[in-house]
């Protein structure tokens, strides 16, 4: 513990707050609340920890906190902080998403529309939906079952919807406010539950246009009848009391927390959703942190939340006008229990997806070492370089660990003693740079180096590594067909190549491993070429610096729209009739 944490931990009150966990760029990592922020602060630095929370400790350099009079006041402080920072060990609402709500609208012709926020508009709303599908899905139904207007702006005539009956077309017919009353109320009616009762209406008038022998109405009506059932019906859980209530559970493993939320309305489980974020601290607190959150975006709360046994609810019920239980028995109970229980199988779907994934990966990197007669492979750095005719040379080097890509570990190159096209001289100095950097920082060798060539590259780097670094590394090179698709793989002084079979996951991992370093390189190497090409052309034009440079740049847009443009064009960027025909004069020289 260094000594301004020890420091300040001496010194912290024993009041509710805010903490803020800094690494030593002085970015904030975590945000937490406490009841007593001398206890909880003090408790990461002293005791023992899961390996994730020391993880997070082991970044901490400096802590700050804000003092609060109340719990309530820190969680909402905190969900504000959260959302403005977002540190990377918080539990964070995916995608900082809202939920949609069906509205009807204020106005003098209401209409339904979908929305993610609720405003203080005296409109009314539904929801929230879990996903858009679900509110799009029983919006079109409403629209189909209540003739509100539809358009945004009132046409000069009536529409199609007038025509199949799904619009009342004040466009050119006056509507008496009572029709429009009535007609909201029906839909309040349907949204909290009444849907079986328009079912009945509905197959009333179905069975009634069938003794008529209008079966085409009565197809109709059969139709709409289903697409309520499949809207509406889906439920699979109803308690009779007709409470709307949101049920919580959840589950957490391997660093994972899985939270699962079931949305009852009117009595009856209509929808879930599901969320898998990493977390870092204690399950319970981290999945207190998730709901918090929940509740923090704007949107109506439901009369009951129901949370699992045992997990730190009371600033939420102080701050939440809803009813915050932790049922012990009944139907509550089984609807708390059913929704940790899908938490559970949905985390575990994804650890086993997850486990698969690694498992084909490791099992190409563990062929790979039986093919090559080596250990098996965990980190893999690749090599490739790019030039074109020798100009701006840059290398790239590509990092693999257990068969997956380390973006953060990638390095890139200026090639600094070569000069011209000589791509065995740019291998041996990249390989030399790279591994004299790796020894005198005492970093990890790779297990395997990968060089993006044929028997020429591959001898270049092993006499680097071999002769210059006493280094014994495996190194293999790759070589490419006239479609420039991975051909041969060569394993270090072999001249033979190594039979790899195409169809292997050994071989298809060499694959990935090329096509990513040769990307890399690719693309370093352009901006390299375009940094280049302004600076080799722009900059040696007498009577050109660097703000004439960029006014130039600014005002035209490419070196192209310059050379093309007349000489009057170019006193808007500030530039004179002689210094504008030197200009255009220099960039229509060919250049080699």
């Amino acid at each position: 513990m260094n000594p301004t944490i020890r420091d300040k931990l001496s010194l912290l009150p024993d009041k509710p707050g805010v903490y803020l966990m800094k690494d030593a760029n002085g970015k904030i990592i975590y945000i937490g609340k406490a009841k007593v922020l001398k206890n909880r602060v003090k408790s990461y630095f002293t005791g023992s920890h899961d390996r994730k929370t020391q993880t997070m400790v082991s970044n901490v350099a400096d802590f700050e906190y804000i003092v609060t009079d109340t719990v309530v006041e820190a969680l909402l402080l905190e969900c504000n902080l959260i959302k403005q920072h977002t540190p990377p060990y918080n539990i964070m609402l995916r995608d900082d998403k809202s939920y949609p709500y069906i509205k009807i609208t204020n106005e003098t012709h209401p209409r339904l529309e979908i929305v993610r926020r609720v405003l203080p508009d005296k409109a009314k709303y539904f929801g929230p939906f879990p996903n858009a599908t679900a509110a799009q899905d029983t919006k079109r139904l409403l629209d189909r079952l209540y003739p509100l207007r539809k358009c945004h702006n009132l046409k000069k005539q009536v529409c199609l919807y007038y025509h199949i009956g799904q619009c009342l077309a004040p466009c050119e017919f006056p509507v008496d406010p009572a029709r429009y009353q009535e007609i909201i109320d029906e839909i309040v009616h349907f949204m909290n539950g009444g849907h079986g009762d328009v079912q009945r209406q509905l197959r009333e008038r179905m069975e009634a246009e069938a003794e008529a022998l209008r079966f085409e109405r009565a197809k109709e009506l059969r139709d709409l009848i289903r697409a309520i059932d499949q809207v509406m019906e889906s439920q699979k859980v109803t308690l009779m009391d007709g409470v709307d209530r949101d049920v919580f559970g959840f589950y957490a493993d391997r660093g994972l927390l899985c939270v699962q939320v079931f949305y009852v309305r009117a009595g009856k489980l209509i929808e879930r959703s599901v969320n898998i974020v990493p977390h870092h601290g204690d399950p319970a607190e981290d999945f207190m942190s998730y709901v918090e959150q929940f509740y923090f975006q704007e949107g109506e709360l439901p009369k009951e939340i129901l949370l699992p046994e045992g997990v730190p609810s009371d600033a939420l019920a102080e701050w939440l006008s809803a009813k915050v239980l932790h049922p012990k028995r009944g139907p509550k109970r089984q609807l708390v229990d059913l929704a940790c229980e899908n938490a559970r199988l949905a985390l575990r779907e994804r650890l086993e997806l997850m486990d698969r994934q690694l498992e084909r990966t490791l099992g190409a990197v563990k062929e790979l070492g039986e093919r090559l007669g080596i250990a098996t492979p965990r980190r893999i750095e690749a090599f490739d370089n790019s030039n074109l005719q020798g100009a701006d040379a840059v290398a790239a080097m590509v990092v693999f660990v257990d068969g997956k890509p380390a973006k953060r570990e990638y390095r890139k190159f200026r090639i600094r003693t070569v000069a011209g096209p000589d791509d065995y001289a740019s291998m041996r100095e990249v390989v030399r740079r790279r591994y004299l950097r790796v020894l005198r920082e005492k970093q990890p060798l790779p297990d395997l180096i990968v060089i993006d060539g044929g028997r020429g590259q591959l001898t270049a780097a092993l006499d680097v590594l071999q002769n210059e670094l006493d280094l014994d590394i495996p190194v293999i090179g790759l070589a490419k067909d006239d479609r420039h698709h991975t051909h041969q793989v060569f394993f270090g002084d072999d001249p033979e190549p190594v039979p790899v079979p195409r169809q292997s996951a050994a071989f298809h991992l060499l694959e990935r491993i090329q096509e990513e370093v040769h990307r890399f390189a690719i693309s370093f190497h352009r901006s390299v070429r375009r940094r280049s090409s302004l600076r080799s052309v722009l900059d040696d034009i007498p009577g050109i610096g660097p703000e004439r440079k960029r006014r130039l740049l600014q005002h035209f847009g490419s070196l192209e729209a310059m050379a093309a443009a007349d000489i009057e064009t170019f006193r808007a960027a500030g530039i004179g009739p002689k210094l504008a025909t030197e200009i255009k004069r220099y960039l229509r020289e060919p250049r080699a």
